[in-house]
């Protein structure tokens, strides 16, 4: 008896989804104004953002890439010097 009651409840719940989901409040159109439909001076210049991130990522790393090979070439002189030392 209860598995019938819960099967009738599970239909009756399928079959008010669609009305639920209707009544679901839609968002106003004054929340998002697509890009197209933008005035031109509310428009960003991604590329220039995007170019100037890229460029300074790349200027990091190159000057990081260049201290690394500075230090690692005084750590061989230091392990040279020692070498000589030793013997």
């Amino acid at each position: 008896m209860t598995r019938h009651v819960l099967t009738l409840m599970l239909l009756g719940l399928l079959a008010l989804a669609p009305r639920v989901a209707a009544a679901q409040p839609q968002p106003s159109a004054d929340e998002f104004v697509p890009v197209a439909e933008a005035p031109p001076g509310e428009q960003i210049p991604a590329i220039n953002l995007v170019g100037a991130a890229y460029g300074f990522v790349w200027v990091v790393l190159v000057g990081y890439v260049w201290t690394l090979g500075r230090r690692m070439t005084q750590a061989e002189r230091d392990l040279a010097e020692l070498e000589q030392r030793r013997s």
